[in-house]
């Protein structure tokens, strides 16, 4: 399933031991792009696109606090200002002075508030599949899935599972693309196959549901560096309505992926043509020339 990645450890801001993806460039002094995942994903998402710019650039993957390969912790603490400070936190202990953030979903609001907070360390953003206003339909449903315990017995169970929750966003997937799909999204548990987060991560979802801030006055901020908003067409969190008003109000170029929903996966070629042209805008690759130095955290075994 192509290049997983060596996996990297960090600290959090608390000191919890988190986990970080990374995908080393062919050459001194290539570019860091930094991932953030969705809420309930893992690092493994950005695989398909290591595989398109990895040797080019530096492509490095946290998973966050409670998912994936990162430790468990309160879960008052999964929540986006401590997942970006532990993220802003990664990039001092990897010694990476600036970056290009590629951000799907909770990703992509990430990505913006560190924009907002440390704008001289991000080169360039990529805001997949999410804005500054949430369609409260795409909302209920991802809280509705995050609430569930099942667990299944097998990786067709998996894969039926994920076809039912997911098939309106990946039409064009065949049993290939959805394998993959399963195998990045559960862990075997005592029970069963289980998701890969910590089911403690329910608690924090319910905890900030209700009335979500403005959160504008952030994307706003990204009007400070070359931008791309990525909007599936079928998308039921980030509506047309308001991906137009990014692209207006932040200057952001706005690429609909065709026969996608929610998210984008990154390997889509509308999705990589639109990336690949961020990366190569010049006044990205003078910032990134101007600040890349290498990682010092130590490798370890997946």
């Amino acid at each position: 399933m192509s290049d997983p990645g060596e996996i990297r450890r960090a600290r959090g801001v608390d000191g919890l031991d988190l986990a970080v993806r990374d995908w080393p460039a062919q050459r001194t002094g290539a570019g860091t792009i930094l991932c953030l995942h969705g809420l309930t994903r893992n690092s493994r998402d950005f695989t398909a696109l290591a595989r398109v710019l990895g040797g080019r650039y530096r492509l490095i993957a946290p998973d966050q606090r409670g998912r994936g390969l990162s430790a468990y912790a309160d879960p008052s603490t999964y929540v986006l200002p401590i997942q970006i400070q532990d993220t802003l936190g990664l990039l001092d202990q990897m010694q990476i002075e600036r970056c290009v953030v590629v951000g799907t979903s909770m990703g992509a609001l990430m990505a913006a508030s560190m924009v907002a907070l440390a704008p001289d360390r991000i080169a360039g953003v990529v805001l997949n599949d999410a804005g500054p206003v949430i369609d409260p339909a795409g909302l209920a449903r991802i809280a509705a899935y995050v609430t569930e315990t099942e667990q299944l017995d097998s990786w067709t169970a998996a894969i039926r599972r994920l076809q039912t929750l997911h098939g309106v966003a990946f039409p064009t997937y065949g049993e290939a693309d959805w394998e993959r799909f399963a195998r990045w999204t559960y862990v075997w548990g005592e029970a069963g196959l289980k998701p890969d987060y910590d089911p403690r991560l329910r608690e924090a979802v319910a905890a900030t549901t209700g009335a979500m801030p403005d959160l504008w006055p952030v994307f706003e901020a990204v009007r400070a560096v070359p931008s791309v908003l990525l909007r599936g067409a079928h998308s039921d969190i980030l509506s047309v309505a308001t991906a137009e008003a990014v692209a207006d109000r932040v200057g952001a170029r706005w690429v609909t992926v065709p026969d996608r929903g929610h998210a984008p996966d990154l390997s889509e070629p509308d999705a990589v043509l639109a990336i690949m042209a961020l990366l190569t805008d010049p006044r990205v690759e003078r910032r990134l020339r101007s600040a890349y130095t290498e990682g010092e955290i130590p490798a370890a075994s997946a």
